[in-house]
């Protein structure tokens, strides 16, 4: 009796020892590539699209010629439009959408360190999940990491945007004519807001530009740390 418990318990610890090395066998392998390396090669490729990408928007139509990140107007200010070109005041509409791209670009510019900062003080604790995920999976973690507080300091920036490009006189022009017009309804949206939420939008857009640009070509990866942590993904 003792001998047939003594079998099943070896029995019992093999099969679990089997099922445990399966499990070990499906794990990707790191090939010696450490967390700490992931980690600095997926802030080293976020630094990169901040740098490459990012400084892009800071330029003059930075915003306003690059389709993907194009402030355009919010739904309530649509009728705003139709309703000054409908009475000749096309060129207004434009200069007012404009403007809201030129403070975005101006932002851009003086908030750039914080985007940086942010980046240096992550750590990623789940680097291999990051680096074995979507094409934006960094970019993605970096926006529920930091998109609260980069809000809190950008929109001040954009708030002294406004007023350094002219963008709040136009636009105070601008809502006063149409609120002027017969038969419509006052409007009167917050812009700094709406164009703070956008700009930050358009950032995380070029970040993610320069991650799938590292993560799909080998050409990208201009470093040996980037060529080493992203050959792991591959």
């Amino acid at each position: 009796m003792i001998k047939r418990i003594l079998a099943l318990f070896i029995i019992a610890n093999l099969t679990a020892c089997a099922e445990l090395q399966n499990v070990i066998n499906d794990l990707p392998q790191t090939g010696g590539l450490s967390n700490a390396d992931m980690a600095a090669g997926l802030r080293q490729a976020l630094d990169f699209g901040i740098d490459k990408q990012v400084s892009k928007l800071t330029q003059k139509d930075g915003f306003y010629k690059n389709e993907l990140v194009k402030i355009l107007l919010p739904e309530e200010l649509q009728k705003l439009d139709d309703g000054l070109r409908a009475v000749g005041l096309g060129n207004l509409a434009d200069e007012g959408l404009k403007a809201l791209n030129r403070a975005a670009e101006d932002a851009v510019k003086e908030a750039t360190p914080i985007f940086v900062n942010a980046v240096k003080d992550i750590t990623f604790n789940d680097a291999k999940n990051i680096l074995l995920g979507e094409d934006d999976a960094a970019t993605t973690y970096l926006t529920q990491k930091t998109q609260t507080e980069l809000y809190n300091k950008f929109k001040p920036v954009i708030d002294n945007s406004f007023n350094k490009v002219g963008a709040d006189q136009i636009w105070n022009n601008l809502i006063t004519k149409y609120n002027n017009l017969p038969l419509t309804n006052d409007v009167n949206p917050d812009l700094t807001d709406y164009v703070t939420s956008e700009a930050l939008k358009g950032v995380y857009t070029m970040i993610a530009v320069e991650e799938k640009e590292i993560r799909n070509k080998v050409s990208s990866r201009t470093t040996e740390l980037l060529k080493k942590v992203f050959a792991f993904q591959d």
